[in-house]
């Protein structure tokens, strides 16, 4: 039986590739359905973006992250890990990302993030 660090980490690769890949199927397996994603990127964070997960996969499903899989590099980083909740930075040659996941009823789901994208333009 997988580890919760196995399955935690196959639910971001999960978020990345199916990103990479629009593969909505593996986006809205790692969502959960409250999903809040923000960045800062505008406004040197005066204002944070907000992201729904319905909106998530309808990006994936229109191909928007293709480009940003050039690179697939992940390095994924479990920072904490307590009963039915996990904290979780992953950085890739793209975006530096903090994900909280939570343990459901149909196993982890990536329950807020916040990221900043690592080019501009």
């Amino acid at each position: 039986m997988p580890t919760d660090e196995e399955l935690i980490t196959s639910v971001v690769r999960d978020y990345y590739e199916g990103w990479y890949d629009a593969d909505i199927h593996r986006m809205e397996r790692a969502l959960h359905t409250d999903l809040v994603k923000r960045s800062s990127a505008r406004d040197q964070g005066a204002t944070l973006s907000f992201i729904t997960k319905q909106q998530m996969v309808e990006y994936t499903g229109k191909g928007e992250g293709k480009a940003d899989g050039a690179d697939r590099a992940l390095e994924i980083e479990i920072q904490d890990l307590s009963d039915s909740i996990a904290s979780v930075t992953v950085r890739t040659p793209v975006y530096y990302e903090y994900l909280h996941l939570v343990r459901t009823p149909d196993g982890w789901k990536i329950a807020n993030a916040l990221f900043r994208p690592l080019r501009t333009g």
